[in-house]
């Protein structure tokens, strides 16, 4: 087996148990030694980061690092300063010069997720730098020169974004010099009870747990649309591995729209039994607990970071605007300091 297929298998996510993920194997294989764009399609949840991280690690920039960026995650202004860097006094807060994602990524690679929410005016200069493989940081007039390699992902659909003017053609087709489509998990069925237990080994071993796939479990699991792809996939088995029992995945299997006022697990509104109400007891702790914690690491971030809040979206892996809400919904305030970004 060769580097890249093996990138690929060895990923639970994506195994190559189907002719659909053979054939994204050996596009992997072909294109991963060479410096050429690449552009991922696919529905939200399929594995298309994995799919770049497999050509990464495939290629003669494997050493080096695999940087991804998401692109819907900052406001455009701060976007432009993630990807290229920025000199100190570029803007309110820039206290020091910072280097960006694609200078830290030379000689690597480089992954724009969600690649069609990047704003016009940085798809210029995007295509500058794809084309001429230099750009200046935000504020700056030094040149820099980079050698990474792009790859870029997004489950939306270009074409229409082309017909509506949001996104360029001439970096649409500079980008998909290489166009790779990662097919939904309900094309690849013959994958969902493989991709079942390596999840199910992987959150039994980390959990400390024994649980098994029912036959009716795998029933439901081979007949269920997923909307959400193999991640929706992993979420389930986690779900079946630390819940005590499968009614949750029973129900998340089976959920379908209910007349108004009759409740789960009852026929016409009536009682509940027992165990029913348990769960859904066990489940509003777990709400109530899962809150708190994230109340909690929220508050201890942005305090280290001094409450810039920039810095604490990039922290917490979230999107500027969900990192907004959250401490609107907290109630959080700094303590006797200025507010930051």
């Amino acid at each position: 087996m060769t580097l890249g297929a093996r990138c690929l298998t060895e990923d639970p996510s994506l195994l190559g148990h189907s002719p659909m993920m053979r054939r994204v194997s050996e596009v992997v294989e072909h294109v991963a030694d060479t410096s050429e764009t690449v552009l991922i399609r696919g529905e939200t949840g399929v594995g298309k980061e994995v799919v770049a991280r497999a050509i990464h690690a495939a290629s003669s920039r494997r050493e080096r690092p695999f940087v991804k960026v998401n692109c819907a995650a900052l406001p455009s202004d701060l976007l432009e300063s993630e990807l290229f860097g920025h000199e100190k006094g570029a803007f309110t807060g820039a206290y020091r010069r910072t280097v960006g994602q694609f200078e830290y990524a030379n000689n690597g690679t480089i992954l724009l997720d969600e690649i069609a929410e990047l704003p016009l005016a940085l798809q210029a200069k995007l295509l500058h730098v794809l084309d001429d493989h230099q750009f200046c940081r935000v504020g700056g007039l030094e040149i820099i020169r980079v050698d990474t390699r792009v790859i870029a992902a997004t489950n939306r659909d270009l074409e229409q974004a082309l017909s509506s003017g949001a996104f360029r053609e001439d970096l649409y087709y500079r980008l998909s010099v290489v166009e790779l489509h990662v097919p939904p998990l309900r094309e690849r069925k013959e994958e969902i009870a493989v991709l079942a237990s390596s999840f199910l080994a992987r959150f039994n071993k980390q959990y400390r747990r024994a649980r098994e796939l029912s036959p009716e479990i795998l029933r439901l699991l081979m007949n269920h649309p997923w909307s959400g792809n193999v991640r929706e996939l992993e979420n389930v088995i986690r779900r079946l591995v630390v819940l005590p029992n499968d009614d949750h995945v029973h129900e998340a299997l089976l959920a379908r729209p209910r007349p108004s006022g009759v409740r789960p697990g009852t026929a016409d509104g009536g009682s509940v039994a027992w165990s029913a109400e348990t769960v859904e007891g066990l489940r509003e702790i777990g709400r109530r607990g899962a809150l708190e914690a994230e109340r909690k690491a929220l508050a201890e971030v942005l305090e280290q970071v001094q409450w810039n809040r920039v810095a604490a979206a990039r922290v917490l892996k979230v999107s500027y605007k969900t990192l907004l809400n959250k401490i609107s919904e907290f109630g959080l305030a700094p303590q006797s300091r200025g507010r930051a970004l």
